[in-house]
């Protein structure tokens, strides 16, 4: 089954158990799919959709911030939910070492020799870690491995 399909079924199990904070993510989450269908004119495959979802992700762990700053903790439980919600449709998380290693083996596919060819390597793995890792710490460490 394909994730947005199981997204869809989701949806529908959450509408009939009333569970409305379930169903208001599932909603939102099918929203943003279908308005990036729309924008590409073309039906989103699971790698989009996990593109899309971790672009929520991210703009909800932003939200998460903002509100905590400004002590707003009803609207931080209700980001929170959502996170924990978008999160059961990524795939498994890669681990430390498995991130390492992709990264090593994403520079010396590339030839990358300096900070120069950063763009380079970053454009390989997110095709490969999207969804699977923080893209914001994978920055850090393939920015690390060429400044050394």
């Amino acid at each position: 089954m394909k994730l947005k399909e199981r997204v869809v079924e989701d949806m529908k199990a959450a509408l009939r158990a009333k569970e409305t904070a379930r169903l208001s993510a599932l909603r939102l989450l099918l929203a943003a799919i279908k308005q990036r269908e729309v924008d590409e004119r073309a039906e989103l495959g699971d790698a989009e959709v996990v593109a899309v979802i971790d672009k929520m992700l991210k703009q909800r762990r932003e939200s998460i911030s903002q509100f905590q700053a400004a002590g707003r903790h009803d609207l931080v439980a209700a980001e929170e939910h959502e996170v924990q919600v978008l999160t059961g449709y990524l795939p498994a998380r890669l681990s430390p070492a498995e991130i390492e290693a992709t990264v090593t083996q994403a520079i010396a596919a590339v030839g990358a020799k300096s900070a120069q060819d950063m763009g380079k390597v970053m454009s390989t793995l997110k095709r490969e870690l999207t969804g699977r890792a923080d893209m914001a710490q994978v920055s850090v460490l393939v920015k690390s491995k060429l400044a050394g």
